[in-house]
């Protein structure tokens, strides 16, 4: 028995000249372990890609509709917030001619308490204006009828200029051009009286 050899040991496991037996472990267990990791890194790997596929969707739901909400939400409060124009019972017109021509004030005064409208004063054009308004006619009053009571009287009398003074009431003059002839023709007016109390609403996009 050579000195090698482990007191108890021989047959097979005798260590004999320069040759040593090899103690392997079983293939069988060797493969058992390696089939169990790599179906554990499968598994791993599937779930992280469910997570993923998961993520991506939620995510894109979340953006459409954030983006459905961005793209509708401005134009409603574009639409709530268009100021409504004055009716033409809210706005005192005083009709003032400022022409050689004589009766124009008071058959335009009739006609425009016809169409609604409140009637103040009526009679010839100031001195400042007298036959000095050549064109259709003026529309006269305090800045703060800018932001209504023009665009509305503009209504009945197309083509004629604004200006303001430092009056502090709210009625406002026409005073009647050279240029007058007659109003704008009450369905004209009409349809733009329509059309200015009810504005398109700002474009809103995609919904």
């Amino acid at each position: 028995m050579s000195m090698l050899t482990p007191p108890g040991m021989g047959g097979k496991y005798r260590i004999t000249g320069d040759k040593y037996p090899r103690m392997r472990r079983p293939r069988n267990r060797r493969r058992i372990v390696t089939a169990v990791v790599a179906a554990v890194v499968a598994l791993g790997l599937a779930g992280w890609g469910t997570l993923q596929l998961i993520d991506v969707f939620t995510s894109d739901g979340k953006k459409t509709s954030a983006s459905h909400k961005a793209n509708c939400e401005p134009a409603a409060k574009t639409s709530a917030a268009a100021p409504v124009a004055l009716r033409p019972g809210q706005i005192t017109v005083n009709v003032y001619n400022a022409t050689p021509r004589s009766g124009l004030a008071k058959a335009a005064a009739d006609e425009l308490k016809k169409r609604g409208f409140a009637i103040g004063k009526v009679g010839n054009a100031p001195a400042a204006y007298d036959k000095k308004v050549p064109g259709i006619g003026i529309l006269l009053g305090a800045p703060t009828a800018s932001k209504g009571p023009f665009s509305v009287l503009g209504t009945q009398l197309r083509g004629a200029t604004t200006k303001t003074d430092a009056r502090k009431t709210a009625d406002v003059d026409l005073i009647l051009g050279t240029g007058f002839t007659a109003l704008t023709a009450k369905p004209d007016a009409d349809q733009a009286l329509t059309v200015l109390a009810k504005p398109a609403p700002a474009p809103a996009g995609k919904c």
